[in-house]
């Protein structure tokens, strides 16, 4: 018999096996089921394929095709086969990088003669990545050198690419994952069936890995649509050709998965933006640069107006700052060394003085801070401004309403004694939590970005300091805190709420940044109580985010039907006959005059069930609808949207009682 040794399960408990035992092993001793289930393995934290020999004690965490990370592990070994179906179906085509992503993966290729591939094409390369399932073919990991690692990629010039700027040490982070040997390569092949040899290699690929032990445990899986993307996201190399699939570890999961991308195409903000007449991006203005419309244009007003009332509420000073400014300002702030990539080009003026677009409100505020000199009885100040910014975005990730070029942030910039910290970024976070649930969004997570490497101003022990308070400000908010390392601001670290919408998928929201720097840079003080100048300390928050994305995210969560507190108009009177338009527009001006968001359709837009349709396909929370008896006995007929049956003979004061409830409750 081998040496034993102790494998430590994820609960505590341990078993004894003999050295080499493996994960599948493992599984297979504790039961049938999970055995078929495991797809990949942790041991002691790192990733290993689950066939790995395990010859020393361990941790070990087996990782089932229903998780998080094995449904990666199963995209990330379905993106292999489908290159190797690809490379099969099309000779000569080169294949470049197949990621797994958030619900699936893709794969991207250079097809001969300057070929693309077709929606078509799909049906054929599923019919072949069907085939190479059933075959059953192993993976399996070989760790070799550069050169032979070249040598097996001779005719394929993207991984050689990869392999020369790891060797050579000039690797970005996409492209040093690409890799994972330890000062090599590790490649995975696909055997050619389950009895063939390490010699009968059926496809190769560059991978760290891992994957699943053998095509057979690969689930449920789609392709999904083709589209063009350049190489590595450079405009200035090649365009590839991309494919996009998705895979699950059951077909029930993604049939289920499937249902929600139609749910999801069904809410697209940017096709109910144009439907219900809410916004649109005019290609006289520019890309990514939205103008809304009089019904968006109210939705906004009323958000706005709600968020000026609590944050008056919560003692917050407005303040007002422009859109462009002298370049030393951003010079200062450290925007101009760490985030010019993301600002539009600078205007000379003035005789040769650079001017720049605000990316940023934030340095603004810090001078109306400095404009006088500050006490410790002034403080915690909170300034707070709707601030227009704008950002250069790459025409390519510029997406509607929730990726664009010019913005309104509702920035607050909270300045504080060290002592006031804890408490002010606890109560924040209470504040934002609130303000997102009264908006219908209310299942949370928290992440916690921490410093990012070779991009950050400050010492190592401010930034323990600043994350250590946001770690601590975020536990009695009893909700799940997930680690983003490196993910901070050049400033410092932040909390970001993640929040699920109607159909589960997650939006960063707001967001609570702690920084130790800019008041340093820009030289400001407060007169502390023992009459020594000391330096505050600064917060950065945004609650809504922009309210462009954040509006953009309500018209997805709601799918256009608004509360009736947001919904741009909250009645709509129809009369039946032409006899009816006195007493309905009555009606409209009664509530209008109580402050209501009230219209009327009359006859010349067609017949009474035309009118009841298009009030509905406008999303209308209610439809008062207004007949003989109606005028005679001062009522209405209600239909409420999404209610079962039309209610009639509502006397309009119990109507108006409703409407004031659903706008106070904020249903």
């Amino acid at each position: 018999m081998r040496d034993p040794i102790t494998i430590t399960l994820p609960d505590g408990s341990t078993r004894e096996y003999e050295s080499g035992t493996t994960p599948i092993d493992v599984a297979t001793s504790i039961g049938k089921r999970l055995a078929k289930a495991t797809v990949a393995a942790k041991v002691d934290g790192d990733w290993v394929d689950a066939t790995v020999p395990i010859a020393r004690d361990a941790k070990v965490e087996l990782v089932t095709a229903d998780s998080a990370d094995g449904r990666e592990v199963l995209r990330h070994s379905t993106a292999h086969v489908l290159a190797q179906a690809v490379t099969d179906l099309f000779p000569g085509a080169k294949y470049a990088i197949g990621p797994a992503i958030a619900d699936g993966f893709y794969y991207d290729f250079e097809l001969p003669d300057g070929a693309h591939f077709s929606e078509n094409d799909l049906e054929r390369i599923t019919k072949r990545m069907r085939e190479i399932i059933k075959t059953d073919e192993r993976f399996l990991r070989d760790e070799v050198d550069y050169d032979e690692a070249l040598a097996v990629f001779a005719d394929q010039p993207y991984k050689r690419e990869i392999i020369e700027k790891v060797r050579t040490g000039v690797a970005d982070a996409d492209d040093a994952a690409e890799v994972g040997g330890a000062g090599g390569v590790s490649l995975y092949r696909n055997l050619s069936g389950p009895g063939a040899d390490e010699n009968e290699t059926a496809f190769v690929d560059l991978c760290r890995g891992p994957h699943v032990p053998s095509t057979s445990r690969l689930g449920a899986f789609k392709l999904t649509k083709v589209a063009g993307a350049y190489w590595r996201g450079d405009e200035h190399r090649p365009m590839l050709q991309r494919i996009y699939g998705t895979a699950w570890e059951s077909e029930a999961a993604l049939a289920e998965h499937l249902h929600r991308l139609e749910e999801a195409e069904r809410r697209d903000h940017r096709r109910l933006g144009a439907e219900l007449d809410l916004f649109s991006f005019p290609e006289e203005i520019g890309s990514g640069l939205a103008v809304f419309h009089p019904k968006g244009g109210m939705i906004r007003k009323v958000m706005e107006d709600y968020s000026r009332q609590r944050h008056e509420a919560a003692d917050y000073q407005f303040v007002n700052s422009p859109h462009i400014t002298k370049a030393e300002l951003f010079e200062t702030s450290g925007h101009l060394q760490w985030f010019a990539e993301g600002m539009f080009p600078p205007m000379e003026l003035d005789g040769g003085a650079e001017y720049y677009l605000k990316p940023m409100n934030c340095p603004f505020h810090v001078l109306i801070y400095r404009s006088q000199t500050r006490s410790y009885r002034d403080l915690p100040l909170r300034l707070f401004e709707f601030g227009a910014v704008y950002r250069y975005e790459k025409s390519g990730v510029v997406h509607g309403l929730t990726r664009v070029r010019g913005m309104t942030q509702d920035d607050a910039h909270i300045f504080c004694t060290r002592e006031e910290m804890a408490e002010e970024l606890q109560s924040l976070l209470e504040f934002v939590l609130d303000m997102l649930r009264v908006f219908g969004l209310d299942d949370f997570y928290l992440e916690l970005s921490t410093k990012p490497a070779g991009k950050a101003a400050g010492t190592d022990a401010e930034w323990e300091e600043a994350t250590e308070a946001l770690r601590a400000a975020a536990a009695p908010m009893n909700l799940e805190l997930v680690l983003d390392e490196g993910g901070g601001a050049f400033y410092g670290p932040k909390i970001s709420v993640q929040a699920r919408d109607a159909i589960g998928r997650t939006w960063q929201m707001s967001t609570i940044q702690l920084d130790f720097q800019t008041p340093q840079r820009f030289g400001i003080t407060y007169v502390a109580a023992d009459n020594e100048r000391r330096v505050p300390i600064m917060i950065h928050r945004a609650l809504f985010g922009s309210v462009e994305r954040f509006f953009g995210v309500l018209v997805e969560h709601y799918a256009g039907a608004f509360p009736v507190w947001l919904a741009p108009v909250q009645a709509i009177v129809l009369p039946v006959a032409d006899r009816h338009d006195p007493y309905a527009f009555r009606i409209v001006d009664r509530l209008k005059a109580e402050g209501y968001r009230a219209e009327m359709i009359d006859g010349s837009s067609g017949g009474l069930g035309k009118r009841i349709g298009r009030a509905k396909r406008e999303k209308v929370p209610y439809v008062l609808v207004v007949g003989d008896s109606d005028g005679e006995a001062g009522t209405v007929g209600v239909n409420s949207r999404g209610g079962d049956e039309p209610e009639r003979d509502v006397p309009v004061e119990t109507f108006i009682e409703r409407l004031a409830l659903d706008i106070a409750e904020r249903c």
